[in-house]
């Protein structure tokens, strides 16, 4: 009985039919990290023959997304080629008789994670460590991110919120000492940390003769610290930037870019949130009123999707809440959040059950990640009569 069910669900999640022209898939994708070493693995002919990437690449050509970021790819400042590595040795190259898929638009810029900040902010006694960048990594540009899209993307107009200030986001939940804060950062830490882990994108993409807002990121994971709660307080305001982007007016009143503009995401633009946001909504026991992700889930001009999968089902832990709609063992972390004006066509995530042929692909030594990706189908609404 128990494999005629999986059976069953493993029609059920099978890669999703190539959409019709008019709808648009985005997918986002934690690719465990994605490092140069990992992309350098070529045979003779220059194809990658990492297992994992191989892994990561095949499914991305199943499912076959126009849109993609990539979270936990290494940024690399001097050639900034690490996002086309991929699509050329892995995404380009046939992976077990899967189509090739190709991204010729793609925005990939620099992240906090690993850059030096000089000061001890995890307060070990030394000032060189992972946890002592601006962002967690053990070197510029770890865990970085790449968008990848098949239609083109208005670099000209891309936003980045890469060095805004924490401190200047009011009611901040930072450690900093102040209004009954944990005083874990002293002062110098306090007005020079950037909110962003990583960083915060608003790309624009231009579909037909209209314009959608990508807005990527990747907060900090909400662990990894004390009773401060550094990470978890850095986490909620990492997810509450887009909340008050989306919000505008008063809200966003604070937001600077780094490109000098001011303000959130005007009213009546449509968008698509996406990434890893290391934001469940029953995991977080949400100290600060609710949980970070409830920023987003209940704020009026987004909806959720509720992507969900046959495997997630399998996963032995206990959850709160349904576990098909789990994009990793320990939660559900990665999102695609789009604006309520858009028409969704259909929402998925990338996790064969047991028992499926394809759970080889998630599943053992050659996995692509412990994420698994997460897709939407989304059309304009018809015009109304």
């Amino acid at each position: 009985m128990t494999c005629l069910i999986q059976l069953m669900l493993a029609v059920v999640v099978a890669p999703p039919a190539a959409p019709p022209p008019e709808v648009l898939r985005i997918a986002t994708f934690n690719v465990r990290e994605l490092s140069r070493a990992k992309l350098d693995r070529v045979d003779q002919a220059g194809r990658g023959i990492d297992p994992q990437l191989r892994s990561a690449a095949e499914i991305v050509q199943r499912v076959r997304p126009a849109v993609l970021l990539i979270n936990e790819i290494d940024f690399d400042a001097g050639e900034r080629i690490n996002a086309r590595l991929f699509i050329d040795r892995y995404l380009r190259a046939s992976q077990n008789g899967q189509p090739p898929i190709d991204y010729p638009h793609v925005v990939f810029l620099p992240v906090n994670t690993g850059q030096p900040s000089g000061l001890d902010l995890d307060r070990d006694g030394t000032t060189s460590g992972p946890e002592d960048a601006w962002g967690f990594g053990r070197y510029p540009g770890q865990y970085g991110m790449a968008l990848l899209s098949q239609l083109p993307l208005d670099e000209r107009a891309v936003r980045t919120f890469q060095h805004l200030p924490w401190r200047a986001m009011p009611g901040n939940l930072m450690p900093d000492g102040t209004g009954g804060k944990p005083a874990w950062y002293g002062a110098p830490a306090a007005a020079r940390l950037p909110l962003s882990s990583k960083s915060h994108w608003d790309v624009p993409l231009r579909w037909g003769d209209r314009v959608l807002h990508l807005l990527a990121s990747h907060p900090t994971p909400p662990i990894f610290d004390g009773e401060e709660d550094r990470n978890g307080r850095r986490n909620f305001d990492e997810v509450r930037l887009w909340a008050d982007y989306l919000t505008g007016g008063r809200a966003a009143a604070y937001l600077v870019d780094d490109q000098g503009r001011r303000g959130g995401l005007e009213a009546g633009a449509a968008f698509v949130i996406l990434g890893d946001l290391n934001a469940d909504p029953f995991n977080d026991a949400g100290p600060y009123g609710k949980p970070a992700i409830a920023q987003l889930l209940g704020h009026p001009r987004v909806q959720d999707p509720r992507p969900a999968s046959a495997g997630g089902r399998f996963v032995e832990r206990d959850y709160g809440g349904d576990k098909s709609l789990l994009t990793a063992r320990f939660g559900r972390a990665d999102y695609v959040l789009p604006s309520r004006d858009l028409e969704v066509r259909g929402a998925g995530v990338f996790w064969p059950p047991p028992g499926d042929p394809l759970r080889r692909l998630v599943d053992g030594e050659a996995a692509a990640s412990d994420h698994h990706l997460v897709w939407v189908d989304l059309a304009w609404p018809a015009p109304s009569p």
